[in-house]
């Protein structure tokens, strides 16, 4: 029976080599130097458990030489042959004798490829062909190949793939392969560029190699601290470039299709571009604005002559006011917004800077009924964090985001939150709220934000905000046991998510059962040990655990930012039945999809876990308003909760008359320290494995390389 088409060259039996070249390996190994000789393959071959040859074996090959054009070499590959030797087995040999003439007929003998693919950008839904032709003695097969595996009936030189989807890019290889030989095409890289908007279906008749831009970078209104997310999209043959432009530079790190910048300062304000380019063509995207302004803040402060100050990371030490933020010029700007409601929560120092002694002399306030500041510490005195496990909570946010989401006049939450601090023995006598306020109405941090502005950018954006706060639907899951269990979801911040179960349904015959979620992505911030508790606050979840179900049991999952697939858990169901010792269990996977922020598709643009805080559930936090009378503002100068935004810790703090205390916290009733907000500067959170994905080169020849090389080996094995 005739080997298939598409077999490996290396699977190839000895008996199945064209004869010129037998003739050819018999000539070499006649005449070869010692150790290198037909006798020495005999040898080796014979080590083999598989091929088993005996001394009258050797001698007929030996007897060989007595005949007018007799072999011993030719005699002994025939008798190889007819025992199932291959070609990949004489390969080794022949190797492990360094015989590298002989090595040279079995490698490349005959094929030359005049056709190799081309790496090419596409539109989702296109038409694409790649090709590779190749000549060779008497004929040639050809295998496809993404990546390492196998494309399924690929195995002709064209390659088509029609429609092709957003799953089908990749790298590409094709092995051509005669009788005696094998080689490999380049590698050709295929981007697949999906558009949601149906309005540019009519891209996809476009001629083919032309080079088009098909998804345009958009204008950002981003405030310091945030992460800036350009994205440029083209479709063309061969394969687009890119070159990111500022103000008319060109950008360092700049030759992706998306340009990021995990942390925004004032200085990345500006006008950008892509320029994209390949061989034959080239065009510029439209420029685009990309705007930073200044709303969240996290760092040590001070205050001197009734005007409070942000110290910035990078601030000179010692520090003045001119190196530091002054609150109140903040909210000179904010009031210019005409905004509804300004809060300020200062959770952070208030002592006296003894290396400053200006005195600044600032334009007056408006008049408005719309400003509440709450300060973590009275006028003179420090504020306070707790730390535990490495992780740290001013004392202030500890109590706070257990009440932030309460639908209360803000002065009112503001009293409660300043009565349960003053219930922490820790901090009495240290550290005490202050509240200070010109409100004149009824107004709540959980206020919806009211726009008289439907421009076409703030309609996609409230657009892209509703996208990502969609939760999965509420599920049930049956088991062959017949227990039912409930699979349910609830947000508390945009890029976090609760998962709670609960057992709807079991069976009396069942003495008892328990489902809990396991096996959740790396990309995402899990811990096993705080998954699956019998109270959200136990997976440290305060802020939606009152509006969550009982009796159930919640895992929290954090970071959905950088979830690049879809999020796939598994639900593990443990029951027993009585008199039966053994515990049975039950397994279901489960795919939701990509939940919340996830839904958006930014994690390539994300180097740290800057949304962890300032992505909100219920619209808290807004970084971007409109200008309205009624527009609620709010602004948290305080400290980040651990994993969030960075600039979190001031390395260069020198705060004064500052005293370190560790005292046994009995605010959650485990052990603790208690530091000065301004100790704690200097403290590093531990190293965390970083869960970027790791670009791949765009070196084409050295994936070549590598990829060859293993597909190489894994085929002839």
């Amino acid at each position: 029976m005739s080997e298939p088409p598409c077999s490996p060259p290396g699977s190839l039996p000895l008996s199945r080599l064209a004869e010129p070249l037998l003739r050819r390996l018999s000539e070499l190994l006649d005449r070869a130097a010692p150790g290198k000789g037909w006798r020495e393959l005999a040898q080796r071959a014979g080590s083999r458990g598989r091929v088993r040859l005996s001394p009258l074996d050797l001698e007929q090959c030996s007897l060989k030489v007595l005949e007018p054009e007799g072999s011993p070499s030719w005699s002994l590959l025939k008798l190889l042959g007819d025992r199932g030797c291959t070609v990949v087995e004489l390969v080794e040999f022949l190797q492990a004798m360094e015989h590298t003439e002989a090595l040279q007929c079995l490698s490349y003998s005959g094929i030359k490829i005049v056709v190799q693919p081309d790496s090419q950008a596409v539109l989702c839904g296109q038409v694409v062909k790649l090709c590779c032709w190749a000549t060779g003695h008497p004929f040639v097969h050809y295998q496809w190949f993404k990546q390492k595996k196998e494309v399924p009936h690929g195995n002709s030189p064209e390659l088509v793939l029609n429609p092709v989807k957003v799953n089908d890019a990749g790298f590409y290889i094709c092995r051509v392969n005669s009788e005696s030989s094998f080689t490999f095409s380049r590698w050709a890289r295929l981007e697949v560029c999906d558009l949601q908007d149906t309005a540019h279906g009519s891209l996809i008749s476009l001629p083919e190699k032309k080079l088009c831009i098909c998804i345009q970078p958009q204008p950002q209104n981003l405030t310091v601290g945030d992460a800036l997310v350009l994205e440029c999209g083209a479709v063309g043959n061969p394969i687009p470039q890119y070159q990111w432009f500022r103000n008319g530079f060109p950008l360092a790190n700049g030759n992706k299709n998306v340009y990021t910048v995990s942390c925004v300062d004032m200085e990345h304000g500006g006008t950008y571009w892509c320029h994209v380019f390949n061989d034959k063509e080239d065009q510029d995207s439209k420029k685009i604005e990309v705007i930073i302004g200044l709303l969240y803040y996290a760092g040590h402060g001070y205050e001197n002559y009734g005007n409070s100050f942000m110290v910035p990371i990078d601030a000179p030490n010692p520090y003045r006011s001119a190196n530091c933020l002054c609150v109140q010029n903040i909210l000179k700007l904010m009031q210019e917004k005409e905004t509804g409601l300004n809060v300020f929560l200062l959770d952070m120092c208030r002592k006296r800077n003894e290396y400053d002694d200006t005195i600044l002399i600032l334009d007056a306030l408006k008049v408005t009924a719309n400003i509440v500041f709450g300060y973590a510490t009275c006028q003179g005195a420090e504020a306070f964090e707790i730390q535990q496990l490495g992780l740290a909570n001013g004392i202030f946010m500890k109590f706070l985001k257990e009440r932030l989401l309460e639908d209360k006049k803000i002065t009112v939450l503001l009293d409660e939150v300043a009565e349960d601090m003053g219930k922490c023995h820790l901090t009495k006598g240290k550290q005490a709220l202050e509240i200070r306020s010109s409100l004149s109405e009824k107004r709540a941090l959980s206020d919806p934000i009211q726009q008289t502005i439907s421009s076409a950018e703030s309609m996609a954006r409230n657009l892209q905000w509703a996208k990502a706060h969609e939760l999965p639907e509420s599920m049930y899951l049956e088991f062959k046991c017949g227990v039912q269990i409930q699979l349910g979801f609830a947000a508390e911040f945009s890029n976090v998510m609760i998962i709670y179960t609960r057992i709807v349904k079991k069976p009396p015959e069942i003495l008892v059962c328990r489902a809990y979620v396991t096996d959740f992505p790396l990309d995402l911030d899990v811990d096993p040990k705080e998954a699956n508790k019998g109270t959200p606050e136990e997976t440290g979840s305060y802020l939606v655990s009152k509006d969550l179900p009982k009796h159930c049991l919640y895992t929290r999952l954090s970071s959905l930012q950088k979830l690049k697939e879809h999020l796939i858990f598994t639900v593990c169901l443990h029951y027993e039945y009585p008199g039966i010792e053994d515990t049975m269990d039950e397994r279901k996977e489960v795919n939701v999809g990509k939940p919340l922020i996830a839904k958006l598709g930014l994690h390539h643009g994300f180097r740290n876990n800057c949304l962890q805080t300032c992505c909100v559930a219920n619209n808290l936090f807004h970084s971007q308003v409109e200008s309205s009378p009624v527009v609620t503002k709010y602004y948290f100068p305080s400290r980040c909760q651990p994993n969030s935004c960075p600039g979190a810790y001031h390395p260069n703090c020198t705060c004064p008359g500052s005293t370190r205390q560790l005292e046994a916290c009995s605010c959650s009733g485990t052990s603790r320290m208690l530091a000065s907000r301004h100790e704690v500067q200097n403290y590093s959170p531990p190293a965390e494995k970083s869960n970027v994905p790791i670009e791949t080169t765009d070196d084409t020849v050295e994936l070549e390389f590598l990829l060859s090389d293993s597909l190489g080996l894994s085929k002839q094995q």
